[in-house]
């Protein structure tokens, strides 16, 4: 039998309630937990149905419902289904964002070029926060299991995780159960070694299994990504004679094209402020004889980018650095009225 929405709903907040307080839950305590306005008795016939049904059951005479595996089924069925299309949904939006945001980035990169006559850098926003929004684990089959991780910012990441034996639907509904109550709204640095603990005897035989699955979602939230550069004006080095030397600029084209070598300018502690690298000053050995002008850019919900234009150590720094000054403003601002 399907259940109504009334059913669903009531049966939602009973284990909400119970997932929460570990204790049984009443008709009182659901007519205040939800906003149906439905009184006790009426609240009291329909838990009165769903414990016929099989979704709850009642532990004491005196006491009130706690759920049944079948209730614990139906909730995170259903929670996955909403998940899942959300997942879906979100993918969708973010490849749509993705490809204007890379677009943007890269008329960007060339509007400073063309603003100063210098080479110009803009890297894509990355995520700093790794606050877990949720865990998915789902059974591919006897050996695997295929977590999905949700952190703040709306990134997905995905990773298979080894399994020494197959875990039935049961042992994946307590452990998606498990994690989802414990590490949700939580960063990497939140887990401690109690909670891991914790979560490790709570599991039962499934213990490590538990504890591979927060060093998986450790690595994964932590590991660095292919950053994305976006560059332009390269060719604006052969403007200015003191480095037009063959190796100078040989070196130096091979930095833009390799790329890599420019994350050495990224500096994520540095929030807000423009930072000027001149001559020997710069972290990257090519562009000893070059200034550099770079600032962070906040995209919002912990996302970060970073700025930079490479000149002679003759460059015109007030142009500069109103150039940055403005592009990390409008950076700062498209996020706000997106």
């Amino acid at each position: 039998m399907e259940l109504d929405e009334r059913k669903t709903i009531i049966l939602q907040a009973i284990i909400k309630n119970y997932l929460e307080t570990g204790e049984p839950v009443g008709s009182r305590t659901i007519s205040k937990y939800t906003d149906l306005n439905l009184s006790s008795a009426t609240i009291r016939n329909e838990m009165a149905d769903l414990e016929e049904l099989g979704y709850i059951i009642q532990p004491h005479t005196s006491a009130g419902r706690i759920p049944s595996d079948k209730g614990y089924r139906f909730y995170v069925d259903s929670m996955m289904i909403k998940q899942e299309k959300e997942v879906e949904e979100l993918k969708e939006v973010l490849l749509e964002k993705e490809e204007k945001l890379d677009h943007m980035l890269k008329q960007a990169a060339k509007l400073m070029a063309i603003n100063t006559n210098y080479a110009t850098m803009i890297t894509a926003p990355r995520n700093l926060k790794n606050i877990i929004k949720f865990i998915q684990l789902s059974r591919v089959d006897d050996k695997h299991i295929l977590a999905v991780i949700v952190v703040e910012g709306n990134v997905i990441k995905n990773t298979m995780i080894d399994v020494d034996e197959p875990l039935n639907e049961e042992a994946m509904l307590k452990l998606n159960i498990l994690l989802n109550t414990h590490l949700n709204g939580l960063s990497v640095e939140d887990i401690s070694l109690g909670l891991i603990t914790a979560l490790k005897q709570q599991a039962g035989e499934h213990g490590p299994i538990v504890a591979e699955v927060i060093d998986v979602v450790a690595e994964t939230i932590k590991e660095d990504e292919d950053l994305e550069i976006y560059t332009s004006g390269t060719t604006n080095i052969f403007k200015y004679p003191e480095l037009t030397d063959n190796q100078k600029a040989s070196d130096l084209i091979n930095a833009f094209e390799e790329k890599h070598l420019l994350t050495q300018l990224i500096d994520d502690e540095d929030k807000n402020g423009i930072k000027v690298y001149i001559g020997e000053e710069s972290p990257i050995q090519t562009m000893k004889d070059c200034s550099i002008v770079t600032a962070n850019y906040e995209f919002g919900d912990g996302m970060r980018g970073m700025i930079g234009i490479i000149g002679p150590k003759r460059m015109d720094y007030d142009k500069v650095l109103g150039t940055i000054k403005n592009m990390k403003s409008q950076l700062d601002q498209l996020y706000k009225k997106d």
